[in-house]
């Protein structure tokens, strides 16, 4: 509309705010899986045990040029990597192994089971709780749509 002047954040803004948390749980939810798969891995090109990885979120501004406050002050999150996780995997001992020390143990990947179920179950309701938004946000812009009729 002639001489509206948008002041506030849009409503792709924040559906772009959501997608990126969308995105962002999905990748925790794929790192969680690769833990959990490689829990008893105890040789990996590398050498040695696998090694349990956690991805690296950063804040990302959603509207870098926006002159408006508060859009200047919306953030969206972004997979900066991943990182290894440098705690020593458990020593158990299994002399018949073939991966044992001298001594007759092994040391196993540093993925306790049940801390990656809990990360698991995070992701899935901070995923779910992203979709929540966007339906909200979808059906807002529906009944805005529905006003200028």
């Amino acid at each position: 509309m002639k001489g509206v002047e948008r002041t506030g954040p849009g409503i792709f803004s924040a559906m772009e705010v959501a997608a990126s948390g969308l995105t962002a749980e999905r990748s925790r939810m794929n790192t969680v899986a690769s833990n959990l798969a490689n829990a008893r891995t105890t040789r990996t090109e590398e050498g040695g045990p696998y090694k349990r990885i956690d991805p690296i979120f950063r804040a990302q501004p959603a509207a870098t040029s926006a002159t408006d406050p508060v859009m200047r002050a919306i953030r969206k999150v972004e997979v900066q990597g991943m990182r290894e996780d440098p705690a020593p995997g458990q020593l158990v001992y299994d002399p018949g192994h073939p991966d044992a020390n001298p001594e007759g143990y092994v040391e196993l990947p540093n993925v306790n089971v049940v801390t990656e179920m809990v990360n698991m179950m995070t992701a899935s309701r901070a995923y779910e709780a992203g979709v929540t938004s966007i339906e909200s946000l979808k059906s807002m812009a529906r009944a805005a749509l529905k006003i200028g009729r």
